[in-house]
């Protein structure tokens, strides 16, 4: 089997379709068919059928799907490693969850990448859901978000810095000066960042939690936008707590009193077990539990141009 041949098939099953592929790839159908038709043949399995309600996959095309994601990308890595050694330079990629990229991310990229000459760090926004499987896929080589204690085989799972997220308003709101109830909460408008979207996390738990009804969310592309809006007193925000430690004790953000309105959660980064995790991802587990890397984390210094080249895609809904 082909690279050629493996990537019309990952897109057929990706996309359900060998039209949609064919468009995807920009080759004509016949060649996707053609690849496909290479592939039963040498592993002697229908792999999947056509179906009135799309394609239907054999338990040996289900294998496939998940080996030829993990091929591709073991190949797209390796010709990226030679790439690099060519250079003299190595790539590490993390994949992170909105609250982390915005507020803890860049201390942490910005002192790790200053260790050491040859290394760029590029840092990619991804749901916490996803990260399993980008892993497994290649496609980064760390991933760090929500932290969950349930085991995997083949994913090493460190939890590493607790934070508490909680709710503020502007100084103006009409909340700031009182004690809200649980139905005054679900009146106002929350003003939200990407993280909300994602479905895993503490703020779509806490928003869960107080039945917060969908058309009182409005959701921004970042949280400090969401932030800026309720410092001018347009709604409620959920906010990391050290990264508003400054906004609240100079007055531009008040913090809403009950402990109802807040949640604690831990951070924790995933990568490949064992030997099977490239050696800077490794580095980096090691690296983020430390109290340095800690100190960088909640100081949230800035990320030098020549050393952190961002790579962020944000989606906020499909």
């Amino acid at each position: 089997m082909t690279p050629t041949q493996l990537r019309a098939f990952a897109a057929v099953v990706r996309l359900g379709s060998v039209k949609r592929a064919a468009s995807e790839l920009d080759v004509s159908e016949s060649a996707v068919s053609l690849h496909i038709a290479a592939l039963r043949k040498e592993l002697g399995d229908a792999l999947f059928t056509r179906t009135g309600s799309g394609l239907a996959f054999t338990p040996g095309g289900l294998r496939l799907a998940s080996r030829a994601a993990e091929m591709l990308g073991l190949a797209d890595r390796t010709v990226l490693e030679v790439s690099q050694a060519g250079q003299g330079r190595r790539l590490l990629r993390v994949a992170a969850s909105g609250l982390f990229a915005e507020h803890a991310a860049p201390g942490l990229i910005e002192l790790f990448a200053g260790r050491a000459d040859d290394l760029d760090v590029e840092l990619s926004l991804h749901g916490p859901r996803e990260f399993d499987a980008l892993l497994r896929n290649r496609t980064v080589d760390a991933a760090i978000g929500p932290h969950t204690s349930a085991p995997v085989e083949d994913i090493s799972s460190r939890p590493f810095l607790n934070y508490q997220v909680i709710a503020v308003v502007g100084p103006t709101h009409s909340l700031a000066k009182v004690h809200p109830g649980l139905a005054e909460l679900r009146r106002q408008t929350w003003l939200l960042g990407p993280a909300a979207a994602g479905g895993l996390g503490l703020v779509p738990e806490l928003i869960h939690r107080l039945g917060i009804p969908e058309e009182r969310q409005q959701i921004f592309q970042s949280q400090a936008a969401a932030v800026e809006e309720t410092k001018r007193g347009r709604g409620v925000a959920l906010v990391v707590s050290f990264a508003a430690t400054a906004d609240v004790a100079a007055g531009d953000l008040v913090r809403l009193p009950g402990s109802a309105w807040h949640a604690d959660g831990t951070w924790g980064i995933r990568t490949l077990a064992g030997s099977a995790a490239p050696p800077a991802a490794a580095e980096l587990a090691r690296f983020v539990a430390t109290p340095r890397a800690i100190q960088a984390m909640l100081r949230g210094s800035g990320v030098t141009v020549g050393r952190f080249r961002p790579s962020i895609h944000v989606t906020l809904w499909s």
